[in-house]
């Protein structure tokens, strides 16, 4: 059973690398790209295998990046730290950026570590995350979270937040959104109209 196990994770992830995961790579490093600027130190918390870090230093060799995350992958394209989950284990305003793409939906409370990545970051933070709007968002969300995550046994609570709730917490924190962005273009077309919408967007927040 557990060898069949591996198996199904091999080939789930195999299929996810070609269909979603290479696209994914390269649309997101162009947005955030964007978001970060020319050049600085950037955290990436929930790094994964770095390879959105790698890709956006490759189109900004002025930005240096740094991982931390729950679990290490076998290889990774950045240093990486294992950290709690809770604790971003850096003194205050010790980067000019933190990024934290696709991972405040794995946490039970999202809030606790915005107010941690704020505590670390000097000039803002930027969240790639999702949105729970619109038909069946939530089914949808849930369906791609399996598929992108279960073969790399990542956490799933499937904690999607309204837009309503991202902007409570930020006020929380006391970071105001300097730029949002929700048509992202994850996705080619034909699957961009059931996987893109609008459950997904970009925040660099200050």
């Amino acid at each position: 059973m557990a060898s069949m196990a591996a198996v199904e994770k091999k080939l789930l992830n195999s299929v996810h690398d070609r269909a979603v995961f290479r696209r994914r790579v390269r649309v997101l490093s162009e947005h955030l790209a964007q978001e970060l600027g020319a050049a600085g130190t950037v955290l990436d918390l929930g790094c994964g295998d770095g390879s959105i870090a790698q890709a956006i230093m490759e189109r900004s060799p002025g930005l240096s990046f740094r991982g931390i995350d729950v679990m290490l992958r076998p290889t990774s394209m950045i240093p990486v730290e294992l950290f709690d989950g809770a604790t971003i284990p850096a003194k205050d305003a010790s980067y000019d950026w933190v990024t934290i793409v696709d991972v405040l939906h794995h946490t039970d409370n999202p809030g606790d570590l915005v107010a941690e990545a704020a505590r670390v970051a000097r000039y803002g933070v930027i969240i790639k995350d999702h949105l729970r709007e619109g038909f069946a968002a939530y089914e949808t969300l849930r369906l791609m979270d399996w598929v992108g995550n279960r073969g790399h046994d990542v956490r799933l609570p499937y904690n999607y937040l309204t837009r309503t709730e991202w902007r409570a917490i930020f006020d929380q924190v006391g970071l105001t959104p300097k730029s949002w962005r929700e048509k992202l273009a994850l996705y080619p077309f034909p699957a961009s109209l059931f996987f893109d919408r609008r459950l997904h967007f970009i925040a660099r927040l200050r």
